[in-house]
């Protein structure tokens, strides 16, 4: 898979130092994967919580953090939207956010 937005990632980590090594975890086996369809996420991370339109939560570091993710299987891409605290993931909407620029 391709990830899309590895930038906001970053971004996070500079802030938030303690889910560096956490994400780069999550994007390297991410990068490796070859997901088709949403049980192959489920099959690889079994807290990942499925919602419509394609989107995927993610829980980096025991929950602390949360990454939305929107999955392309057939361009085999996952876009970043999200990623913040537990804390800020509660005053969002998943299914609907977007990565501000």
């Amino acid at each position: 898979m391709r990830i899309i937005a590895v930038s906001h990632l970053r971004s996070f980590w500079e802030v938030h130092a303690t889910a560096e090594q956490h994400l780069k975890s999550w994007a390297d086996e991410v990068r490796k994967a070859t997901w088709t369809q949403p049980a192959d996420i489920k099959a690889q991370y079994r807290s990942a919580s499925i919602l419509k339109n394609r989107r995927v939560v993610f829980n980096i570091k025991g929950n602390d953090f949360r990454l939305v993710a929107s999955v392309a299987y057939r361009y085999q891409a996952v876009y970043v939207k999200f990623i913040g605290t537990h804390a800020e993931y509660d005053l969002i909407d998943a299914e609907t956010v977007e990565m501000e620029r």
